[in-house]
């Protein structure tokens, strides 16, 4: 029987929605997973940097490109012991500088995908998934990756019906 992992950055804090930044408890990406376990039975793990970036927005995004610019690879606060298990990895994460923070290429980096099945999801506002999904073969080789959904994060609470059509 095939089983399904949402490995998911996701961030909290300040955050930019449409031409306004908000504050927000729940980051667009998490919101979106939680929407997909609805859908679907999958183990969930969720990427935390052991040095979060700054909860004001545009610090935030100064700390990601810097990250970006110098092909960091932050520390995460715990990492699963194996992902073996699984045949079909869901890679959810916000779209940072064109492509995915460089906290999910510590994850990807760190476990063998040979013979996985990874499916891209980027919540962004407007930047769609950029290079995310080249630069997820690049760091998770041997993975077949599929063509990812883009999710705009302002709209992240009615993503069900896009969710229902790319999982179902």
């Amino acid at each position: 029987m095939e089983k399904t992992l949402i490995a998911f950055f996701s961030r909290a804090d300040e955050n930019y929605f449409g031409g306004a930044m908000r504050y927000v408890k729940v980051g667009n990406t998490q919101i979106v997973v939680e929407q997909m376990k609805e859908l679907i039975d999958a183990d969930t793990f969720k990427i935390e940097m052991q040095n979060p970036y700054s909860p004001v927005y545009m610090t935030c995004i100064e700390e990601a490109k810097k990250d970006l610019r110098e092909n960091a690879r932050p520390e995460l606060t715990h990492y699963l012991d194996s992902i073996d298990e699984y045949d079909t990895i869901i890679l959810a994460y916000p779209n940072y500088w064109g492509t995915f923070p460089m906290a999910v290429a510590t994850f990807l980096e760190r476990y063998d995908f040979s013979g996985k099945t990874i499916l891209p999801l980027c919540t962004n506002e407007g930047s769609g998934m950029g290079s995310s999904e080249g630069d997820i073969k690049k760091y998770a080789k041997g993975a077949e990756v599929k063509k990812g959904l883009a999710i705009t994060g302002s709209r992240a609470e009615a993503a069900k019906p896009e969710l229902e059509k790319w999982l179902l």
